[in-house]
């Protein structure tokens, strides 16, 4: 009895001593997961939330202010509407399927779908920043930062088919062209299985990505189409110069969340960038006015919001790459490029690009994308030269200015068979895109007229009448 009692007795000693040693492990591998849990860093978080806010506020309202003041007052809301539904479109598709494509797991060329719908994304997901050593900071805030960028490129293009497209047409346009040629590009540049990538070059803030991706798209939008109706003949001045220049202050400002926060991180990577970004547009200013005075005799309000551009344009590749003398260079550089191509180039090959975006973002970002390897002081990885850094970005050049022009080509030449035109009716384009398209009006006239829009006869057009209110003593 007294021997079955003492069994009993170790029995229960080896139970409590079993449980408690596993009460032990678990504890200790709870703690062990718990600090192998990646940490965040709030700091570095907060900035590129703001970077975000700051990169949106450059299509809505800076580049929709900038380019709604250089057309005619006409068709300002079909501007601003334009950019309102890019921000809209594509905002929604970065999040269906255009985060997955461009940086989901997949080829040297596009991603897959392991991510659409943000699939396996998480509150807990964490992506890896550019500080030194990596930090972390939330996924979900990468996909919102990244988002901005996918919005702005193709607003950037209607700058060049502004006045004329259908807006029906410019939905399906910049739905197809986001899917067809801004993911994939996205994908080859700044994914790690990108072929662009891999190759070491240099695309700190999207020269590439953005500026060419929608430059070279948008000649070949702009040739497509075809003239405005008067183009060359008529004057079609800028209707609010203070709009334009609002808009292009409201771009800079946006800029430093542009290419600075393409850091991910508030380190002195991004102090860099943002140092640079300011410079290079400083310098873009003083040169084009210098070449207005002395070609012009004077210089203009237009050429300095259109410089301030050009200059931010050049340095967004190079901005993390470059020391601040190089970003002078490169602003100086861009004023000459940009300044040709708006003043001699257009006017020999006859195209109608409205608001210069060829001369500006194509070639100012093509500018910017060698000169990030001429003048860069960090080398992309596997480069050990200047020389060998250029003749990368050459690669890169080159295979964007061919592969977005023929990509843009197709799309438009699917859509065409599908609407019939891409134009507006011809009523339409002389009375406006504001009434024709919108069935509003931006802007009220002397003497208390105001333009009503009444439903035309045949095709739904709008005929534009002018209603005169009484006046009353």
């Amino acid at each position: 009895m007294m021997y079955s009692d003492r069994r009993a007795s170790l029995s229960a000693r080896s139970a409590a001593l079993a449980t408690s040693a596993l009460t032990l492990l678990s504890v200790a591998a709870a703690h062990a997961e718990e600090a192998a849990a990646p940490v965040i860093d709030t700091g570095d978080t907060a900035w590129v939330l703001t970077a975000s806010a700051l990169v949106l506020m450059m299509t809505l309202p800076g580049l929709a202010l900038f380019y709604g003041g250089l057309v005619r007052a006409k068709n300002i809301l079909n501007v601003l509407m334009q950019c309102m539904l890019s921000a809209g479109i594509i905002g929604v598709l970065w999040i269906l399927v255009g985060y997955s494509l461009a940086f989901g797991t997949g080829n040297a060329w596009i991603g897959d779908f392991s991510k659409a719908a943000l699939n396996g994304v998480t509150i807990d997901s964490v992506t890896a920043n550019f500080a030194t050593p990596p930090r972390n900071i939330p996924e979900y805030v990468f996909i919102m930062f990244q988002a901005m960028f996918a919005i702005i490129t193709p607003a950037l293009i209607l700058g060049a088919i502004a006045e004329r497209m259908r807006f029906s047409v410019w939905c399906a346009f910049i739905t197809i062209w986001f899917l067809v040629v801004y993911c994939p590009i996205a994908h080859m540049v700044w994914a790690s299985e990108g072929w662009i990538f891999k190759a070491g070059a240099i695309d700190f803030a999207g020269g590439l990505v953005v500026h060419m991706s929608s430059g070279f798209s948008a000649i070949v939008a702009a040739v497509l189409l075809g003239k405005r109706h008067g183009f060359g003949r008529d004057p079609m001045p800028p209707h609010s110069l203070p709009l334009c220049l609002v808009g292009a202050g409201l771009l800079w400002t946006g800029w430093f969340g542009f290419n600075a926060g393409s850091a991910l991180s508030a380190s002195p990577l991004a102090t860099l960038a943002f140092l640079n970004t300011s410079t290079a547009a400083s310098m873009a200013v003083v040169v084009w006015a210098a070449i207005e005075w002395l070609h012009r005799g004077k210089p203009t309000a237009l050429g300095g919001a259109t410089a301030a551009v050009a200059g931010l344009v050049a340095i967004t590749p190079a901005c993390g790459n470059v020391a601040p003398m190089g970003a002078i260079w490169i602003g100086a550089g861009v004023s000459v490029i940009s300044y040709c191509a708006c003043t001699f180039l257009k006017p020999a090959f006859g195209y109608d690009d409205s608001l210069d975006v060829f001369g500006v973002h194509a070639l100012g970002g093509a500018w910017g994308a060698l000169a990030s390897g001429i003048f860069a002081t960090t080398l992309g990885a596997g480069n050990e030269t200047n020389a060998a850094q250029i003749m990368v970005q050459l690669k890169g050049i080159v295979f964007v200015m061919i592969f977005a022009p023929i990509a843009t080509l197709a799309i438009l030449g699917i859509l065409k068979v599908i609407f019939g035109s891409l134009r507006v009716d011809d009523e339409i384009e002389v009375g406006g895109l504001d009434l024709g398209e919108h069935s509003e009006s931006a802007y009220g006239f002397a003497g208390g007229s105001v333009f009503e829009g009444e439903l035309g006869h045949g095709k739904g057009s709008h005929a534009m009448s002018i209603v005169q209110r009484e006046s009353h003593a």
